[in-house]
């Protein structure tokens, strides 16, 4: 017999990402040839989640592009048109919680950020998503407790508090007071959950709570660019998840790749990555639309990456991002 978790990791569900003009309407294209290049039997539906012009935004945010448009159909994605009514042009990053309200309701959802390939099958990880939970690939970027204080402890404290949720049962007992991996921390290049729509209501209550009225221990401390990552493991934690919500090495590991940026990629990534990369890219209808962004065009099609590869051991990277960044930049071959 089944166990619930098997059932549940069997349960349809959506996938979102966001796609707007400039960097991130060609990530999508990758992202999406890349879901159907390993999740061929993937029965839940695509959304590119694209903002919407308004008072929120300079410019039109957008995809105007035809061709992407058009491949991004080709590979089974719907276009999800969301407004920005909290954030926009000020902080980004904010897309990611206000275009939750716009996916079907009580639909479970898994969202990525667009910088991510899907490097095997989605359908192999056992989501459970009664327990929602999101990606342990991050460092200790939030907070930065001052000489004086008030510590990690109180900090996190006083979000919890300010939320009614249960500070201690969020801890990890195993590592030490004042360490920041004793905090719930995620880093938020991908979550998922029961239904968006609550769980994006929850997101954005708790995000704008912080955002315009920060408790006396977040004084010191900088919310841009951290405010979703300072909201999200307050979020899973208030729907009953947490940092075991999925076994180790899938997502962030065999499954997926949230690269960030393509000089990352070909530096620090596994030869199966770049492989899936390079597979993805290739059809000429993919490569048409592909190659009007600089950075892929000269990074996968042009050869720089494998320059770029040529610098590092993989076995023996620097400990630092910033070392390999620096080295990619000596040698003139950095893009972003």
């Amino acid at each position: 017999m089944d166990t619930a978790q098997e059932q549940a990791s069997r349960q349809p569900f959506n996938i979102m990402v966001i796609g707007q003009a400039g960097r991130l309407q060609y990530e999508a294209v990758l992202f999406a040839a890349s879901l159907r290049h390993g999740s061929a039997g993937f029965p839940g539906r695509l959304f590119v989640a694209t903002p919407q012009p308004g008072p929120a935004w300079d410019r039109d945010p957008s995809i105007q592009s035809a061709e992407v448009l058009d491949v991004l159909n080709d590979l089974g994605a719907e276009i999800l048109p969301f407004a920005n009514h909290a954030f926009g042009q000020s902080y980004p990053y904010g897309n990611k919680i206000e275009a939750l309200l716009a996916l079907p309701e009580n639909e479970p959802f898994v969202f990525f950020d667009t910088d991510t390939l899907l490097t095997g099958d989605i359908m192999s990880v056992p989501f459970d998503f009664r327990k929602p939970g999101a990606s342990l690939r991050r460092e200790g970027t939030w907070p930065k407790p001052t000489l004086y204080g008030p510590g990690y402890a109180a900090i996190w404290k006083s979000l919890y508090d300010r939320f009614g949720l249960d500070f201690e049962t969020s801890l990890d007992p195993d590592q030490p007071d004042e360490f920041w991996g004793r905090y719930l921390y995620f880093n938020a290049g991908f979550f998922f959950g029961a239904c968006p729509r609550r769980f994006g209501e929850r997101y954005l209550e708790y995000a704008l709570s912080i955002r315009d009225s920060p408790p006396a221990e977040l004084d010191c401390q900088s919310l841009d660019p951290w405010l979703d990552q300072i909201t999200l493991p307050l979020v899973i934690h208030s729907f009953g998840g947490g940092r075991d919500a999925l076994p180790d090495g899938l997502l962030d590991g065999s499954i997926s790749c949230h690269y960030r940026l393509f000089p990352l990629l070909y530096a620090r990534e596994s030869d199966h990555v770049i492989e899936v990369l390079h597979a993805i890219a290739a059809p000429n209808r993919i490569k048409k639309v592909l190659k009007s962004h600089e950075p892929i065009k000269r990074m996968v099609y042009q050869g720089r990456g494998a320059k770029v590869r040529a610098l590092f051991d993989r076995d023996n990277l620097p400990r630092r991002e910033q070392a390999i960044r620096n080295r990619i930049k000596s040698a003139g071959l950095w893009m972003r």
